[in-house]
């Protein structure tokens, strides 16, 4: 039974504007939103109670009309005013798609991050893989780097287990309360080996909290995988993008209050808002265009298809040939990640970039 069934009631019911219905079987039946939010248009597809579709389409920045898109475009199916609170026993649930966390790191405006990482490794992430895009260029330009300030931490764990260096806690804990006075808040955690034996990074981690930081991104949770610079890596994005989806994800469940809130994350399935993390929703809409594309084409019959995806912003390829591809090593907007993302090649040739 889905948290609006109601059983045993003998009457047709209805409310104002049609929100509630109770069908024959006299289980109450609910609205259900699926919504993709772009970088230029929102587009929002709502079954109403009866089962009829309804869509609807909004700019995705028009503050003077509405603070967000994905709410006005709920707001507008159901018929509500600008005022009036979402009646939340109303609707099953929204499953959201969304460009915020793409949108922050294409334009680096995600948070302040300071990365603390085992002493002697400064600089590990910057010199990265020295790949070379270009290989006779004799002027490499390195991508700009997400965190803005490096904590050297003193300790160190080898490859077995070993302690060899205790946690220098003291040391630590004035260098975190350096960054965190000079006004960041969040940070990456990642000390060499902490994806096998995490007792350095998980220690660091309740410093950090102590102090007060209010983003903690640990290498060993965000991804427990060998090799320093792309655990790294995956790590730092999730702390630089994390707040931001936080925020964003926060003021919807504020508007929705008690509804069923579920984001697409970048590797096509759907999780709680409550364990939306950044690093899994770089590619949140565009996966949602992936899998409706197979959806459909399989409902007609086609298991081998292309999807051409082009929105205001940009244009999304992909293919299909009986199962997702997806990638686990990764790099969007000059940034390497190492999580499952789906495969999907990205231009600017959306209708909004070429007028």
């Amino acid at each position: 039974m889905s948290r609006c069934a109601r059983i045993g009631h003998s009457s047709e019911t209805g409310s104002t504007g049609g929100i509630d219905r109770v069908n024959k079987n006299n289980k109450q039946v609910c609205w259900q939103f699926w919504i993709d939010r772009g970088g230029t248009f929102t587009d929002v597809v709502a079954r109403r109670p009866d089962g009829a579709l309804v869509t609807a389409k909004l700019l995705s920045e028009n503050t003077e009309r509405y603070p967000d898109a994905a709410i006005q475009g709920i707001r507008g199916v159901l018929g509500l005013g600008r005022d009036e609170p979402v009646p939340a026993p109303s609707i099953e649930a929204v499953k959201m798609g969304t460009t915020v966390a793409t949108n922050a790191l294409l334009e680096r405006k995600g948070d302040r991050v300071l990365l603390a990482i085992t002493r002697g490794f400064a600089d590990a992430l910057r010199i990265g893989y020295q790949n070379r895009p270009h290989l006779f260029a004799r002027h490499i330009i390195l991508p700009e780097l997400l965190y803005e300030r490096v904590c050297e931490i003193d300790e160190r764990i080898d490859a077995h287990g070993e302690t060899l260096r205790p946690l220098q806690e003291a040391t630590a804990r004035d260098a975190l309360v350096q960054a965190y006075a000079s006004g960041i808040r969040a940070i990456a955690i990642v000390l060499m080996h902490g994806y096998r034996h995490p007792a350095h990074e998980a220690r660091l981690a309740e410093i950090a909290a102590e102090i007060g930081f209010t983003q903690i991104s640990v290498s060993h949770r965000v991804s427990p995988l060998m090799k320093l610079v792309s655990r790294g890596d995956t790590t730092v994005v999730d702390a630089y993008l994390s707040p931001i989806l936080r925020r964003y994800v926060d003021a919807v469940t504020g508007a929705l209050g008690d509804v069923r809130l579920m984001f697409m994350q970048s590797n096509g399935g759907l999780t709680d808002a409550r364990l939306f993390q950044g690093k899994d929703s770089i590619l949140s809409g565009p996966a949602g265009g992936v899998v409706g594309m197979v959806r459909t084409a399989e409902g007609v019959g086609f298991n081998r298809v292309i999807g051409f995806d082009m929105g205001g912003t940009s244009t999304d390829v992909s293919h299909y040939a009986g199962a997702y591809e997806r990638a686990f090593d990764t790099q969007v907007a000059g940034v390497r990640m190492r999580a499952p993302i789906m495969r999907i090649h990205t231009v600017a040739a959306g209708g909004g970039s070429i007028l």
